[in-house]
């Protein structure tokens, strides 16, 4: 198997290159920051649609929009899934406005995206990201999700 290169990010490389060939700079480039994906979902196993709560990880920090923990986030919380290419029958789970999924769609990023508008703030200013949207998994019962279900996200 051909070894990446994972030093550089090459110019506009998601608009040329498919998720498989990117190298990890790239494939955490991707990422917007919005921290949708830290949401708690719930799943209707009778018709396998997905609700999206304001339930985040315990792990998120809200007011900066980021993971306290990136590098150990699955060990430190088991239900953490870091996305590969390799699992893109995940992608369902993500958001529709999530890079990740937008290019295995064939579509094409929007003007908020920081590799589009070259600024991580655009996110939060197109109302995109969860800052200071959620509530930590810490501040409630688990066993009543239900009650946190969002439309909004």
């Amino acid at each position: 198997m051909e070894q990446k290169d994972q030093s550089q990010i090459r110019h506009k490389f998601w608009e040329s290159i498919s998720l498989r060939e990117m190298n990890q700079n790239e494939w955490e480039a991707l990422c917007d920051r919005c921290g949708q994906c830290c949401l708690h979902k719930l799943e209707d196993e009778e018709t396998g649609e997905v609700y999206t709560t304001r339930v985040v990880c315990r792990l998120f920090d809200n007011h900066k929009c980021c993971c306290r923990n990136y590098a150990q986030r699955a060990q430190l919380v088991p239900a953490c899934k870091p996305l590969s290419c390799e699992a893109t029958d995940v992608f369902f789970y993500l958001p529709e406005t999530c890079a990740y999924r937008i290019l295995s769609e064939g579509r094409l990023l929007a003007w908020w995206h920081p590799l589009i508008s070259g600024n991580q703030s655009t996110v939060h200013e197109a109302g995109i990201s969860i800052k200071d949207k959620a509530i930590s998994e810490n501040l409630v019962n688990m066993d009543h999700l239900e009650d946190f279900v969002d439309e909004s996200f």
